[in-house]
């Protein structure tokens, strides 16, 4: 039952993944026509996203993983298994983090008015900031990737405010490929190519993980995956959602679009009951 349902909905898994990865485009596109930044906007659309991801990372996601195991292992050894995919996923996505170079963070804030500001500083080593940003966005896509699809895989109505939320996300992130790009090479093509296909790790992480996880997919490796979704939800939420919501806008526009994205999650998950 389990086999039939994943084929039924991997095609429609796949397009909410790639709808999210390609979200950076969006991002490139701001940076490189805008004519000023909107930071009231970005930061309650982050704050946004995060409330999504919290709240059904912690009131869904979290309770489905358990309920999956729990006909093949109990209730006492299931939630274990709840707890320590939770933080599994935490530590995974961390270790992600780590690998990436911290003096060039691909989180770091870049405004539209600085593509404003001419070619007074040109740099060409700016090139290799805006490669490695998005080599990084790309390594930091990837579990996002997998986390969009398996959502979607197993509940749909689920996984469309989950795409939702990780395409917001992936919106600074191609502003902050395509800022550097453009004042290395002066091209706004080349940059904004560049931004849009660092967002195709993300598919590339729906597919990888589905080739590697379908094969062996059962009741009891879903849930461990999925309770391991929720961590690597929640950890993108707490480690760069709202703190790039607060660089681009005051404390409260990013607290108001937190609690607005639990509130809308809140009302949809009723609705669906």
């Amino acid at each position: 039952m389990l086999d039939q349902l994943f084929q039924q909905n991997v095609f429609f898994a796949f397009g909410l993944t790639l709808f999210a990865g390609l979200a950076t485009g969006v991002g490139s596109a701001v940076a490189l026509f805008a004519k000023r930044t909107n930071t009231r906007l970005l930061a309650s659309a982050l704050g946004f996203s995060a409330g999504v991801m919290i709240y059904v990372s912690f009131v869904e996601i979290f309770a489905k993983a358990r309920d999956a195991m729990l006909p093949t292992l109990g209730l006492r050894t299931s939630s274990w298994m709840t707890v320590a995919g939770f933080f599994g996923g935490m530590l995974l996505i961390g270790l992600i983090d780590k690998l990436v170079p911290s003096q060039e963070n691909p989180h770091e804030m870049h405004s539209v008015e600085e593509m404003r500001a001419g070619f007074d500083d040109y740099d060409p080593k700016l090139m290799r900031m805006g490669l490695v940003s998005a080599l990084a966005i790309a390594i930091h896509n990837f579990p996002e990737g997998l986390a969009t699809f398996t959502v979607a895989l197993r509940d749909p109505d689920l996984g469309l405010p989950i795409a939702v939320a990780i395409a917001i996300h992936n919106i600074p992130e191609g502003i902050a490929v395509s800022v550097p790009v453009y004042y290395a090479t002066g091209s706004r093509r080349t940059a904004f190519f560049l931004s849009f296909f660092s967002g195709f790790s993300e598919p590339l992480g729906a597919l990888i993980g589905y080739f590697l996880l379908f094969p062996f997919m059962t009741d009891l490796v879903f849930g461990v995956v999925f309770a391991s979704v929720a961590g690597i939800m929640v950890f993108i939420s707490l480690d760069e959602l709202l703190p790039a919501a607060r660089e681009y806008g005051r404390h409260h526009h990013s607290l108001y679009g937190l609690v607005a994205g639990m509130v809308v999650m809140a009302l949809s998950l009723l609705l669906f009951l």
